[in-house]
């Protein structure tokens, strides 16, 4: 097989298991806790690094901002052989008590983007894969981190939600954000529906932790800069992933044992 055409990987380019966050900055940091990790690809706002962790292959492709090209990334992933798949990321609070910095892991998501539909209809639910979910929750827990599990909002628009009112559909972003918060969701991001519902068209395992900041605005002085650097630190939902991972390849390994 040829290399996608995207992502620029061929089969065994990449372990079955990968984590997916979207800045391609942060794919060396995340390889960084991978055994003998290298740089495989770097194309367009596709960055992959493959290592191994207790021994099994294991990659991170970054995916780039939104739906459409998190799509691309998973199918392509899909398409070389990768069947397990953790979303890393960052994202918006939604509840009021979110603490700055606080693990999200997500169970579900909030189909609030145009992605999806090209794939399902509106109804068909955006839902995460049980063992990635437990597995995401069981390392939060032992990593002592703050963290909650629940739904999240996956939108189009950054700016929708952190400059509403300048929109001329200010209404409606703002009713439909009192919906999500009153409904329970806890943050919002911009990828996590679609890499759900291609997830469960293809039968492969995907689920999602995210480091959620509440910020009445974003920062701007080298002040607000520092303390946010210190409260939203992304090495939090990265080990939450990495040791998600390591469960997951025991278990298989558990399973193909038995």
């Amino acid at each position: 097989m040829d290399k996608q055409h995207h992502i620029d990987l061929k089969p065994g380019d990449a372990g079955r298991y990968v984590l997916l966050p979207g800045d391609p900055g942060r794919t060396e940091l995340i390889a960084s806790y991978f055994d003998d990790a290298k740089e495989i690809a770097y194309k367009r706002e596709y960055r992959t690094f493959t290592g191994t962790l207790l021994g099994e292959k294991v990659t991170v492709t970054s995916t780039g901002i939104g739906c459409p090209s998190a799509a691309i990334a998973i199918e392509e992933l899909i398409a070389i052989g990768a069947d397990t798949f953790i979303r890393v990321g960052t994202s918006g609070g939604i509840q009021p008590d979110t603490i700055n910095g606080e693990v999200a892991v997500i169970n579900a998501a909030i189909r609030d983007e145009g992605t999806t539909l090209h794939y399902m209809p509106v109804e068909f639910p955006a839902v995460a894969d049980l063992d990635v979910t437990l597995a995401l929750r069981k390392a939060a827990q032992d990593l002592e981190l703050p963290h909650r599990v629940g739904v999240s909002q996956t939108k189009d628009s950054f700016y929708g939600q952190h400059a509403p009112k300048r929109m001329p559909v200010a209404n409606r972003l703002l009713d439909r954000w009192k919906a999500w918060t009153d409904g329970g969701a806890i943050c919002s991001e911009m990828e996590a529906a679609v890499l759900l519902v291609i997830g469960n068209i293809h039968r492969v395992r995907v689920g999602g932790v995210m480091l959620m900041g509440k910020f009445e605005k974003l920062p701007e002085t080298p002040e607000e800069l520092e303390v946010f650097s210190q409260q939203f630190d992304i090495n939090k939902p990265i080990r939450v992933a990495v040791e998600a991972l390591k469960t997951l390849i025991e278990a298989d390994r558990a399973k193909s044992a038995s």
